[in-house]
């Protein structure tokens, strides 16, 4: 498959470049022309956030932030001071297009940039053309799902057929009538299609898919490939568009040009080291809405290496479980980011993972932490910081260097309740 455009295939170290080129401009609109930000980001010098290195010491904003500032703020500006653009005057004459409601409920603003969250780079990666007609099966009511895959196929010079969700009967006749050769939308509605189809002895004219919002596994991919559609999988938000992509490699996925992207130790803004599961904090180029740091939730790692299409953006492993592992032990809630606290103040501990054990009523904690060499009395240290911090009793196990899972978690839920 060719490639969308010439960013795809430049050197890393000329993407790199542009990035951090790029980044302190929008730190400066983000301040100057959002309230939120402005507040958040109070006292940065934007001019010296060129690196990432810079950018890990600003502080994350995570999608509850987002929300509660929306709530404080909904009679004055429904998008919580964090939107450049509005439909009242605000900042941009250009303005806001569409308006989406998102589960919260949290306010999207869309502006007018043709492509504006950026698919039809993915939609390319999965074979649309220009001349395409897309059956489009992302919720059409007040989410932006359906926006995001119309946009990008519109900005390829697709067609689309705005299927929506559901009236399965309905969406099958219009695929017979009309014939598309694309869709977008959920695995498990285009499987739902697909099944029908055969009940009804109809043969889909669907032979290639762009997918987001649920897992697609192996397996699956595999089923569809057998019923003759090639399905490629996206990550996208509301809130950033797309973030990465799925290309002809089946090698992960590969990051959009148009976001900055780094996994963090959840519960903090601390970068991981290149293949260790962390959470996914993306900054995104858009003047409109523009997000520095903003935590997705998500779990996933870097993949090493390259892709074989000759893509040279760095790739991710995908989507690999939540990062909120916040958890109520004995009636008080802990999350990652206590835990993070404890092992800061040991400079012997390099990693940690508190497990929680027991059954209802009779919660246990033990915190297991990674050091190479430890004095005698850091096991008692550590406990008393884990008490300081939190305002519960936990053991304290040590063990070796490499020997916690590299899975994200920061804290595991082992309880089991009957």
């Amino acid at each position: 498959m060719k490639h969308y455009d010439a960013l795809e295939t430049r050197s890393p170290q000329d993407r790199e470049a542009a990035l951090m080129a790029a980044l302190p401009a929008q730190i400066a609109n983000a301040q100057k022309n959002s309230a939120a930000f402005a507040e958040i980001l109070r006292g940065v010098d934007a001019a010296s956030v060129t690196s990432r290195a810079a950018l890990a010491q600003l502080p994350v904003t995570r999608k509850y932030e987002l929300l509660a500032r929306q709530q404080a703020q909904r009679a004055q500006d429904p998008f919580g001071g964090f939107s450049t653009i509005g439909w009242r005057g605000r900042v941009r004459s250009a303005g806001v297009r569409r308006v989406y409601q998102s589960p919260g409920p949290i306010y999207e603003p869309e502006g007018q940039a043709t492509d504006y969250w950026r698919a039809g780079r993915a939609m390319a990666a999965a074979g649309f053309e220009a001349g395409d007609l897309v059956h489009n099966c992302f919720s059409y009511h007040l989410t932006p799902g359906a926006w995001i895959m119309e946009s990008g196929a519109h900005a390829l010079g697709c067609a689309v057929i705005p299927g929506g969700v559901g009236n399965t009967e309905q969406q099958l006749a219009a695929i017979a009538d009309l014939r598309p050769h694309a869709y977008s939308g959920t695995p498990s509605f285009l499987k739902i299609l697909i099944e029908k189809a055969a009940e009804a002895g109809q043969t889909l004219s669907i032979t290639k898919a762009l997918m987001s919002g649920e897992a697609c596994p192996p397996s699956l991919r595999d089923w569809f490939t057998q019923q003759g559609v090639q399905a490629y999988q996206c990550y996208a938000t509301a809130d950033v568009g797309l973030i990465a992509y799925e290309t002809s490699a089946r090698e992960g996925l590969v990051l959009d040009e148009g976001v900055i992207v780094e996994i963090v130790r959840p519960g903090t803004g601390e970068p991981v080291p290149e293949g260790e599961v962390g959470e996914v904090v993306v900054t995104v180029l858009n003047p409109d809405y523009p997000l520095i740091r903003f935590g997705t939730g998500d779990l996933s790692a870097v993949l090493p290496g390259g892709c074989p299409t000759g893509r040279t953006q760095t790739r991710i492993k995908g989507w690999m479980g939540r990062a909120d592992q916040t958890t109520k032990v004995r009636g008080m809630f802990v999350h990652p980011g206590q835990v993070n606290e404890v092992i800061k103040r040991f400079a012997e501990v390099s990693k940690a993972r508190l497990v929680v054990t027991g059954e209802m009523a009779n919660d246990q904690m033990c915190l297991q932490v990674e050091v190479a060499s430890a004095p005698a009395d850091l096991v008692q240290r550590v406990a008393e910081a884990v008490r300081d911090v939190t305002k519960l009793r936990a053991d304290v196990q040590l063990v070796a260097p490499g020997s916690l899972p590299n899975d994200g978690k920061v804290i595991e839920d082992a309880r089991s309740y009957k």
